[in-house]
């Protein structure tokens, strides 16, 4: 079976990268995803049987996809067909299939790799469709991206997805061992700069032997340290696209953490947004609508907070400014929470949903001429100020709807003495009411 440099059309005494030559030759060398690969895991038990299923392979950079789907169609004997989506179109799949169709034919079946998949438009993943359903391929997509984001779901129901895991600290060592065998020589790191090398790579294992290979060129018998490591070699920004998967994950660690409470962990997930470019605006609309969501009125000085920082940050700009993001970050951790106004919202609205358009009790409209007096338009209208508690127990729903609890404070924060208020009024209305019934 060729591989990736093979098929480039260089001969076998050409240099190959580092990466080219240490790629698996067998499942069980592929590392950091014994969850997919293991005797009673997905593929393994796919590889027992030799009964493979259309797959979507979803994972980060570097994690084994390629490989993965390559090494699937050696161990059964198919014809590894690979296309790319971003170099594809229509005309290049009716090529794959039209060929498919032949090797069929002729007895033998058709693994067709399409790398980045998730960049097909909609028509194209239909094109798929029954190809897939009556054999002529087995498909096998690779995506960075969420498949129930950006794959059709006709599609995906027909593929089973398997996420590949970012490569720990343990399969990136295991990777530099190879490399080292190899290469027959040692990387000229110490411990410090070797644990650096590791996490520059971010869990991806290409650039990791990408890096490694640029140390080789080094050479010398002087071991480097971490500064000499970050001069020898560039390190890259972290893997993060700002309209896709790994902005979504990222906020959403912020957020859970803030309503966690957890100010350390919210304050690394903010400087890994910030470190990977994220627009500052963005995160602090999301502070502004995490004051007003998860903290409300168990600290109202949340939502003051957070606006000011969108104010500082506007008038003093980056990188100062991202002092006062920090500063509201920490204060939202910190503050008492409640989703009380959240939930009394969306249970006020469900009622007004079902109760349609009924009008307001007639002693709360306003009577601007005389004959919506005659009609009894505020007639009864008791006004609040005028009664001895500043309270007049008036009633204030609909005549035909019962009267309905939709916000419910909670006992942290400022909403203990809100309850205080809203239990007080709710006596002194069963006091009114208790009045009229005698």
């Amino acid at each position: 079976m060729s591989n990736l440099f093979e098929a480039a059309g260089l001969s076998d005494g050409a240099p190959r990268p580092l990466a080219d030559r240490l790629r698996p030759q067998t499942l069980d060398d592929v590392v950091g995803q014994d969850h997919l690969l293991g005797d009673e895991n997905p593929l393994g038990r796919m590889t027992k049987s030799g009964r493979f299923a259309s797959l979507v392979l979803w994972g980060p950079p570097g994690t084994g996809k390629t490989t993965i789907a390559r090494l699937l169609a050696q161990h059964t004997g198919l014809f590894f067909d690979q296309i790319s989506a971003v170099f594809s179109g229509v005309a290049d799949l009716r090529k794959s299939f039209e060929a498919a169709k032949q090797r069929r034919e002729q007895g033998q079946g058709t693994l067709l790799f399409v790398d980045e998949i998730h960049r097909f438009n909609r028509s194209q993943q239909d094109a798929f469709l029954p190809y897939v359903e009556d054999g002529t391929v087995i498909l096998v997509g690779a995506t960075t991206e969420n498949p129930s984001f950006e794959l059709n779901s006709a599609l995906l129901s027909r593929c089973q997805v398997l996420v590949l895991n970012r490569l720990d600290d343990a399969a990136m060592e295991q990777l530099l061992e190879r490399a080292e065998a190899e290469e027959r020589v040692s990387l000229p790191l110490d411990e410090d700069a070797r644990n650096a090398l590791r996490a520059m790579a971010d869990g991806d294992g290409r650039y990791l032997l990408n890096l490694a290979e640029e140390l080789f060129a080094v050479g010398g018998d002087k071991k480097l340290d971490t500064s000499a490591l970050a001069a020898a070699v560039q390190r890259r920004a972290p893997v993060y696209d700002k309209g896709q998967d790994g902005h979504f994950n990222l906020i959403s660690a912020l957020h859970k953490s803030l309503r966690g409470s957890d100010t350390d962990a919210s304050l690394y997930w903010l400087a890994r947004m910030l470190t990977a470019g994220e627009d500052p605006l963005y995160l602090l609309r999301r502070l502004v609508r995490f004051a007003v969501e998860d903290i409300g009125l168990a600290d109202p000085q949340a939502l003051v907070q957070a606006n000011a920082a969108l104010q500082a940050f506007q008038f003093i700009g980056s990188p100062e400014g991202e002092l006062a993001i920090a500063q509201a970050v920490i204060y939202l951790a910190t503050a008492p929470k409640s989703n009380s106004a959240y939930v009394a919202l969306k249970a006020a609205s469900k009622s007004a949903r079902q109760t349609g358009s009924l009008m307001p009790p007639m002693h709360i409209l306003n009577a601007p001429t005389g004959m919506m007096k005659e009609l009894g338009y505020g007639q009864g209208y008791a006004y609040d100020h005028n009664s001895e508690h500043g309270f007049s127990g008036q009633e204030y729903f609909p005549d035909d709807m019962s009267r309905e609890t939709y916000y419910e404070p909670g006992e942290r924060g400022f909403e203990r003495d809100i309850g205080k208020r809203l239990a007080y009024w709710a006596k002194l209305r069963a006091d009114v009411q208790n009045e009229k019934d005698n």
